[in-house]
């Protein structure tokens, strides 16, 4: 009765254990390809988290110093990869922005991409600013239902890099989604993104709130 009892309860975690690995093995169902696109980001990640800790550019080794921790990521997902050209607007406004420490910055709407997902087209503005040093800039930065809970309450950040063919195909990937340095350390102030950049959806990609 006892041995009956001991095979019934063997045979309930085979069980389970079988379906927990087929589940895990579906999520990791991907291509040659796709291994690879994730392989490199995980180098990147990698390579940012010593950058961080050890260069003196770092935003956790400025007055205030901040203790450094490996950021925090979600797992890369292909599925958050997109493609868009930029829709150039005509005419392209200037607007206030505001920054973390309360400044205005005047910012260009310089166009938008988009992408569609769960069914639905999402806008996303790109932005051109000149930089302390004088440099202009394009940004993408957006708020998700994602936004204060799991990631950085002000928002998250892209990088673009505008080219001269109007025809160009973008690539809008969140698993690169960043945190501004505000996200670390009080020193900084970051541009609050607006909300016309907010985005009806839940971006489980790319970068976490580091401070809980």
């Amino acid at each position: 009765m006892k041995s009956n009892l001991i095979m019934k309860h063997f045979f309930l975690f085979a069980a389970a254990l079988l379906i927990s690995v087929n589940a895990f093995n579906g999520c990791k169902n991907y291509t040659a390809e796709e291994k690879q696109y994730i392989d490199g980001i995980e180098k990147q990640r990698l390579e940012k988290n010593e950058e961080y800790k050890s260069s003196p550019a770092s935003p956790f080794n400025q007055e205030p110093k901040v203790h450094f921790e490996p950021l925090k990521y979600y797992d890369v997902d292909p599925a958050f990869v997109f493609k868009s050209k930029l829709t150039e607007y005509i005419p392209k406004d200037t607007i206030t922005i505001f920054g973390t420490k309360g400044e205005a910055r005047s910012v260009v709407k310089s166009g938008y991409l988009q992408f569609t997902t769960h069914g639905k087209t999402f806008r996303m503005n790109v932005y051109e600013g000149v930089s302390k040093s004088g440099q202009k800039y394009h940004s993408l930065w957006f708020t998700d239902k994602t936004t204060n809970n799991e990631t950085y309450g002000v928002g998250r950040y892209l990088d673009f890099e505008l080219e001269p063919d109007p025809e160009f195909v973008y690539t809008i990937d969140f698993n690169l989604a960043y945190n501004p340095y505000c996200a670390y350390s009080p020193r900084y102030s970051c541009a609050i993104p607006s909300k016309e950049d907010y985005l009806d959806l839940a971006v489980e990609a790319g970068e976490k709130k580091f401070h809980e």
